[in-house]
């Protein structure tokens, strides 16, 4: 608080306030006073503005609560779907390993060992499963496959990661999952960022592995990864369309707001006005009345007050003309007989030299009571026309010590 040119901090009191301070004070609160006093002297922009603010706070909360479930609907549909689909399609690369075919039904290379027997070759193996499993979820899902860490040299070689589409693999399997695969025997799951490239930063996905056995016998890790791309554009128009709507109600309910406030606003604005007028001796204004509502009740007491109002300032003023034209007729009236009096306390004033003492003083004093009652029947006259507005009330200064003295 500003008190005195000084800054008083939590109400107590301190030295003066620094000159620069105070102007930094004064710039920053100038601009902010017509605000500030717009707020205080407006009852429709704070009831408006109270409820835009707690309808905004209403819609964000509603807002995070209904984003937030559906994300988690997505998630949890795209979790089940994914597992699903991995699931299948762990079981076809095991069903085509067991069956000792190239996944793609094409000629495997098949070469001869030193025992006479014929084996297929991994590599080409792998390629062609890899293929097969992703030709069904194009834009859905993408396939891995990557060699076991269990595997020799040579054949780790001939059996690099395979992967459909342009995803990278080394850098969408994240390497504890791998571990986790590597070890275990089970499904394994994990959130990851999808990458296609280098330089791509990702999209948000899901990344399903396990550890299968090629045609061969040789272990490898399988991967499905599936990316949130159609999830998160789901999202993002249901977020859009709940911003949408959200500043639509904002706004309706500020309209509604308004409209609803002026309704009751207005007319108190009209009783505020009537009563400035009628302090100022406008005595005719009254309100307006439409309908049979609380303000049509309020307009009709409004009125009833004013009319009363009238008549009592009517009757006053009456009697105050009467008050002034009777104490005008007396005064008047008062003079003639005062005259007379007068006179003959004149001639008894005159003759009190030739009566005893006691007489003589009786007379003196007649005499300066008259005058003292002329004097008390001048200001009872001046006081008169002072009321009916015939003289100018002029104030001038004057020594109290002389009324004491006196």
């Amino acid at each position: 608080m500003w008190r005195g040119g000084q800054f008083l901090p939590d109400g107590a009191a301190s030295g003066p306030v620094h000159p620069v301070l105070r102007l930094y004070a004064r710039w920053v609160r100038r601009p902010l006073l017509p605000a500030l006093r717009l707020w205080r002297r407006n009852i429709q922009l704070r009831v408006v503005a109270s409820t835009l603010l707690m309808s905004l706070g209403v819609v964000l909360l509603l807002g995070v609560v209904v984003i937030g479930q559906v994300r988690n609907g997505l998630l949890e549909a795209k979790q089940r779907t994914a597992q699903g689909q991995a699931r299948g399609g762990f079981t076809a690369a095991r069903d085509m390993a067991d069956s000792g075919i190239d996944a793609r039904g094409q000629d495997s290379g098949q070469t001869a060992t030193q025992s006479g027997r014929r084996t297929v070759d991994s590599g080409n193996w792998l390629t062609g499963l890899v293929e097969q499993l992703a030709s069904s979820g194009q834009g859905v899902y993408s396939v891995v496959a990557l060699s076991s860490n269990t595997d020799d040299t040579s054949s780790a070689s001939n059996r690099g990661a395979r992967s459909s589409g342009d995803v990278d693999p080394e850098r969408s399997v994240p390497q504890d999952l791998r571990e986790k695969v590597e070890h275990g025997t089970g499904v394994y799951e994990k959130p990851a960022s999808i990458k296609r490239g280098p330089s791509d930063e990702g999209v948000p996905g899901l990344v399903v592995g396990k550890r299968l056995y090629d045609v061969n016998g040789k272990p490898y890790q399988l991967y499905y990864l599936f990316p949130f791309s159609q999830e998160a554009k789901s999202l993002s128009l249901v977020t859009t369309t709940l911003a949408t709507a959200g500043v639509f109600v904002v706004v309706l309910l500020g309209a509604i707001a308004w409209l609803v406030v002026r309704q009751v606003v207005t007319p108190v604005r009209m009783a505020a006005g009537i009563s400035e007028r009628l302090a100022a001796g406008i005595l005719q204004e009254r309100m307006k009345v439409t309908g049979e509502d609380d303000i049509a009740r309020l307009g009709e007491s409004f009125n009833k007050m004013a009319q009363n109002l009238q008549g009592k300032i009517q009757q006053l003023e009456e009697l105050s003309r009467m008050q002034r034209r009777f104490v005008s007729d007396v005064s008047h009236e008062l003079r003639t007989p005062l005259t007379t009096v007068r006179m003959a306390a004149e001639v008894i004033h005159d003759a009190r030299d030739e009566f005893d003492p006691v007489t003589a003083r009786s007379a003196e004093l007649l005499h300066e009571q008259l005058d003292r009652f002329e004097s008390l029947l001048a200001d009872l006259l001046e006081i008169s026309r002072f009321d009916a507005g015939a003289a100018a009330l002029e104030a001038e200064p004057i020594d109290l010590r002389d009324v004491v003295h006196r």
